[in-house]
């Protein structure tokens, strides 16, 4: 593997600027990028960026249909860095909890922890029921890491760009991609 590769996957959660900063990010830092967008991330892409499939799709080195079961990203033998799905519904999750593999999204999820990758979801929903909290728990247990992309404000962000790219750059640095930025804790200043 020359260019190291990671899995991007969109669902329909809001917070599809999280799922497109990856990919450009990915770009930027010379990642090879593979995209699984479910129906309902692109229709959350369309509403919230005013992309259509076909432009997102363009953002990433390769893409797939969650239909296409065969993809090379559901094998184990496709060595890849991690998977992050960014935004990450409460379905979606429901389904990796519970190895319910019925889609490439999720299978490439399963094999993700089934090879002690690193699996990032960025969780979207609030406030959590237990059913979420539970789920949460067993992808937890199995190795995969739920992020929720909560902001942090002692940065002092100045736009909701600056707020998605932090949460981006820490993503990407527990991913374990080099030259992931995020900004560190410097402390209280007296």
């Amino acid at each position: 593997m020359n260019e190291p590769r990671l899995v991007v996957g969109i669902t329909g959660a809001t917070g599809a600027a999280y799922g497109l900063r990856l990919l450009r990010r990915g770009r930027e830092l010379g990642l090879q990028t593979h995209l699984i967008v479910t129906p309902a991330g692109v229709l959350n892409v369309h509403h919230e960026l005013g992309l259509d499939r076909k432009a997102l799709e363009a953002e990433a080195s390769f893409s797939y249909a969650p239909a296409d079961v065969g993809a090379c990203v559901a094998s184990g033998s496709f060595a890849t860095a991690a998977m992050v799905i960014a935004p990450c519904s409460m379905k979606s999750l429901a389904a990796i909890a519970h190895g319910f593999g019925d889609n490439l999204l999720t299978r490439a999820a399963d094999v993700t922890l089934k090879e002690r990758r690193r699996l990032i979801l960025m969780v979207r929903e609030t406030p959590f029921n237990l059913a979420h909290l539970r789920n949460m728990t067993a992808v937890t247990e199995m190795g995969g890491i739920v992020f929720p992309p909560l902001p942090a404000f002692y940065h002092h962000p100045q736009s909701i760009e600056e707020l998605v790219n932090e949460s981006a750059e820490r993503v990407l640095e527990l991913a374990g991609v080099t030259g992931a930025k995020p900004k560190a804790w410097a402390g209280l200043k007296a």
